[in-house]
């Protein structure tokens, strides 16, 4: 097959890692990299595009591993076909702290793995997205630079996770033709048999939702690369569902459960490497059999040259435009000026808006500026102003556009920008409302985890919403999203605000941002705006008291407008009250303790006022100071009668004040 050694000796060698790997660690997933050895090794060396000594090429093939749990088939591939950093001492530290080689895989660990998969379904969608990308760039650049297949392998439990039926929906409207599943399809879950839970024709369902969809046999090399051969040449998303054996090879767990999440154990080991015919020892590739994969490493060294040379040679302004957004993932220069400049027009202007509003206000500049950002919404385009005038739509088909139309699929949207990121070229930003960050809460911290440079839009954001009542208005949402590591949450108070916190959320690109937007008009609090961001640090002054502050205001979003009110009151008692407003919580808490310190002051009384839940702002108020807002969820009701009813208003928290310093 290459360099005279047979498929099945290269596709033990794979089996053989991933037993010897996880038996040495004591813990992983054999029975997957042993099942779907045959279907890896025909991919590999027979279609996927790659460079082994560059896996940032950017028209390299992207393989996703959605079957996260069977990493040690990705790890053993990357081995085998030369990554530089993964060695085989990587191999042996399977699973072992500081490794290149985690349980499940992450990009931002391991290079050559395209983004963080376990969590089931997540790699699927995430696929999705990195297929858009590319239709997306290659509408833009021409197929000169960017042409190149997604190529994803799933399990059976990433068909059967709700993710799945988001995700493919959406693939199959958009003829997304150059994404390939390959399903694993080995009839086996951790509880037993599939049939124990499900019964879904997979082939049928793919079809339905507008996809190629075949059924294979998994270990017949000439069938896989047949069914791989008519899938490129498809105009749809193409389904290959490969028919296989959980631990192929093992002569007692093959086929079962017992092959899925455990090690094998010394005896049955053995006889699987005597099933296979493998002789050698633990972790030992025979030279022939480690030549052929090397050589496989190699095979797009060609391709990789002549797309360099088609780079080299298109026209300037295009290939330093491809070079900025998709190789270096750069900002367009002078944007931090235009931005201010356009603060300083809505310090001067000082509309009283909604900050969803707002946010599209400076839409409008940054579409303009930022070709890369990529705007879409869950169906709320209306509700979540995220789409500019004259923007024009992805459709089937066509994919000239910049605004994507996701449909009611937030978990299927948070993970597909996960997938256009990750893929490189695109900064992309989807709209829903606040409340429902719970269906996209699994793709976000996939996202958090992956470093990605998503932008969640997301309006509504308090009991603000009004008569939608309680289903829809967030009240613990904030303090979920803050408790999220590398998650950072931004809510601005008046559309200055909103200004900076976009600019912080596009330059932010080690990880995801939300934006948590108003519905209702808010007043400009901010008329005066120079170059400096004053949300960068989280949070900062914004009324200072008359002497030595007795009272500390703090506040975000709708409240700080609140908390200026308060300070009127309290301020015309002769009571010193200073306020601050607290665009991210989360960025002030993470500050250096001189910083936080600070900003926080020494009044002796503390009070903080958001229309959510307590839990968070003890770090900044303190166990005993004074908080104003959200012990239950909320009502069906106007906003103004909403805020009153709740006791979030400046005369509450005013006489909590005054109460505080009498003693009372």
């Amino acid at each position: 097959m290459t360099s005279g050694v047979d498929h099945s000796k290269m596709a033990n060698a794979i089996r053989a890692l991933a037993m010897d790997a996880v038996e040495q660690a004591k813990a992983g997933h054999p029975g997957l990299p042993m099942g779907a050895a045959d279907v890896a090794t025909v991919l590999f060396s027979r279609f996927l595009k790659f460079d082994a000594a560059d896996p940032k090429w950017p028209d390299r093939d992207r393989f996703v591993l959605s079957a996260g749990h069977g990493s040690m088939l990705l790890y053993a591939l990357l081995y085998l076909t030369g990554n530089a950093t993964m060695t085989i001492e990587q191999i042996k530290r399977f699973r072992q702290l500081g490794s290149l080689t985690p349980g499940h895989p992450e990009n931002v660990i391991t290079p050559g793995v395209e983004t963080t998969t376990g969590p089931l379904g997540q790699g699927v969608a995430c696929a999705v997205g990195m297929a858009l990308a590319e239709r997306l760039l290659a509408a833009e650049f021409t197929a000169e630079l960017v042409d190149h297949f997604t190529y994803v392998l799933c399990s059976d439990g990433d068909l059967m996770e709700g993710i799945s039926h988001e995700a493919i929906a959406l693939a199959g409207h958009l003829k997304l033709s150059k994404l390939i599943f390959l399903y694993d399809d080995n009839g086996i879950s951790i509880d037993g048999p599939l049939t124990l839970t499900d019964s879904v024709d997979q082939v049928a369902r793919f079809k339905a939702h507008g996809w190629n969809a075949v059924q294979i046999d998994g270990h017949d090399p000439e069938a896989i690369a047949a069914a791989i051969t008519t899938a490129q040449r498809s105009d749809r998303p193409t389904l290959i569902a490969c028919k296989t054996t959980i631990g192929f090879g093992a002569p007692k767990k093959a086929g079962t459960s017992k092959a899925h999440g455990e090690p094998l154990g010394a005896e049955e080991l053995a006889g699987a490497k005597k099933a296979l015919g493998w002789t050698y020892g633990p972790f030992e590739i025979p030279d022939d059999i480690l030549a052929a994969w090397r050589a496989v490493g190699k095979r797009g060294e060609g391709a990789h040259a002549a797309w360099r040379q088609r780079f080299e040679a298109a026209n300037a302004p295009s290939r330093a435009e491809f070079q900025r957004r998709v190789i270096d993932r750069k900002l367009p220069l002078g944007l931090a000026d235009k931005l201010v400049a356009f603060k300083q027009k809505l310090a001067a202007d000082a509309p009283t808006v909604a900050t969803r509003k707002a946010s599209e206000m400076v839409l409008e500049t940054l579409v303009a500026e930022v070709p890369e950002l990529l705007l879409g919404s869950a169906d709320l385009t209306p509700s979540n102003n995220t789409r500019t005038k004259d923007l024009r739509e992805v459709r089937p088909g066509d994919f000239a556009g910049r605004y994507i139309h996701y449909g009611i699929r937030e978990l299927g949207m948070a993970a597909a920008m996960n997938g256009l990121t990750v893929h490189g070229g695109f900064v992309p930003a989807g709209g829903t409302f606040m409340c429902f960050s719970d269906y996209a809460r699994p793709a976000m911290r996939v996202a958090a985890l992956s470093h990605a440079h998503a932008i969640y839009v997301m309006t509504h954001d308090s009991i603000g919403l009004g008569e939608d009542g309680p289903t829809h208005q967030p009240v613990e949402h904030l303090a979920a999203l803050r408790a999220m590591p590398n998650m950072r949450v931004l809510r601005p108070a008046d559309a200055v605000e909103t200004l900076e916190c976009w600019q912080i959320a596009l330059e932010r690109d080690s990880g995801p941002t939300v934006l948590a937007l108003s519905r209702q008009n808010l007043p400009p609090l901010r008329t005066t705006a120079g170059a400096d961001n004053r949300c960068a640090a989280g949070a900062y002054e914004l009324v200072a008291a008359e002497g030595p502050a007795q009272v500390t205001l703090f506040a975000s979003g709708s409240e700080v407008s609140i908390a200026i009110a308060t300070h009127k009151l309290l301020t015309a008692r002769s009571i010193r009250t200073r306020v601050v407003s607290v665009p991210s919580l989360d960025a002030l808490l993470a500050a250096t303790e001189t910083v936080r310190a600070g900003i926080i002051g020494t009044a002796k009384v503390k009070v903080a006022i958001e229309a959510a839940v307590r839990f968070g702002w003890d770090a900044v108020i303190g166990h005993d100071g004074i908080f104003i807002g959200m012990h239950t969820f909320g009502a069906s009701a106007p906003a103004k009668d909403l805020y009153p009813h709740f006791g979030i208003t400046a005369e509450a928290a005013a006489d909590a004040v005054r109460a505080r310093l009498e003693g009372r």
